[in-house]
């Protein structure tokens, strides 16, 4: 993470309380082999989360394991083609912590 990237909010997102992973070992997304990754990737397909979590993981520049689909050679794919496009880079919001 460099000086501009905004430092992960640790706290849960609205988003998270709905992923399919939520069910799941934290180990099955941190895969050390690529049918791991495929593993991962499927559930993934399955959330109807998957585009926020990619977002999540893109904004805060997560560097392990498998967020909204993608490994972490596909998020910085993701993120350099935005870069050469033009895109605005994706920028941390500020988060209000819910009641549970």
């Amino acid at each position: 993470m460099d000086d501009l990237t905004t430092p992960p909010d640790h706290s849960e997102q609205q988003w998270m309380l709905r992923a399919h992973c939520r069910s799941l070992a934290a180990s099955a997304f941190f895969p050390s082999d690529g049918v791991g990754v495929d593993k991962a990737r499927q559930v993934c397909s399955e959330c109807a989360v998957q585009p926020d979590c990619l977002e999540y993981a893109l904004t805060y520049r997560i560097d392990h394991g498998v967020w909204g689909g993608a490994s972490e050679r596909e998020r910085r794919r993701i993120l350099r083609k935005r870069r050469l496009e033009g895109e605005k880079e994706p920028v941390a919001t500020p988060v209000h912590l819910v009641a549970h």
